[in-house]
């Protein structure tokens, strides 16, 4: 892989993660609950489900997901489920302000917990597998070696994946201040859990 190839992919992988969507938004908001340093086992989480998508994709489920209608449509509405349940949870969450500095280690989440929710949420989506798919072959010579390419491409992702979520997450942690008061954290509550049943809805609705 050349410097100006790996330059290029560096760019519009940067613009894609950036773009906010459900794991940006649960980094976010955990980073508002409980912390940056805690939701950055969130970000983990959610670096590692971007890993695993990928080596799947190197290993050819991508290309079983677009030739089967029907596993694709079922991992779909798997994903999809989850994300409603996760809107779901936020609605129910009781709006009671958390001091993220002050808190005691076992009022908050379990970093396993946290970790493992970062995960679920950025495994949901089957349509990363077909994204992988198509996109690294664009950015794979196949004179080289392809194992050594598809390693600094999925570093790459790796730490690009990483400091930007935790960067959500840290805004997050700057917002704390504004969820202060229960009618607030209600609101706050009810629009992320809003946003991810829409998520999980366009995610339901959406064709390949």
């Amino acid at each position: 892989m050349t410097l100006h190839l790996w330059l290029a992919y560096t760019g519009i992988i940067a613009a894609l993660i950036a773009i906010p969507g459900p794991s940006a938004l649960l980094s976010m908001t955990h980073g508002l609950r409980y912390g940056h340093r805690r939701a950055l086992a969130t970000v983990l989480g959610g670096v590692v489900a971007a890993m695993t998508l990928m080596t799947a994709s190197a290993l050819g489920l991508g290309a079983i997901l677009a030739a089967s209608t029907t596993a694709f449509t079922l991992l779909k509405v798997v994903g999809a489920a989850y994300l409603i349940w996760l809107g779901i949870s936020a609605w129910r969450t009781p709006s009671v302000p958390e001091r993220v500095q002050a808190e005691p280690a076992e009022a908050s989440p379990g970093l396993l917990k946290l970790f493992r929710k970062g995960y679920m949420v950025g495994i949901s989506n089957p349509k990363d597998l077909l994204f992988f798919t198509a996109l690294f072959p664009n950015f794979i010579d196949t004179t080289q070696p392809h194992a050594v390419q598809f390693a600094t491409l999925a570093v790459t992702w790796a730490i690009l994946d990483c400091g930007l979520m935790f960067a959500y997450a840290c805004a997050g942690r700057h917002l704390s201040t504004l969820f202060a008061s229960p009618a607030r954290l209600r609101l706050l509550n009810r629009s992320t859990g809003t946003l991810f049943v829409f998520a999980g809805g366009a995610l339901a609705a959406s064709a390949r």
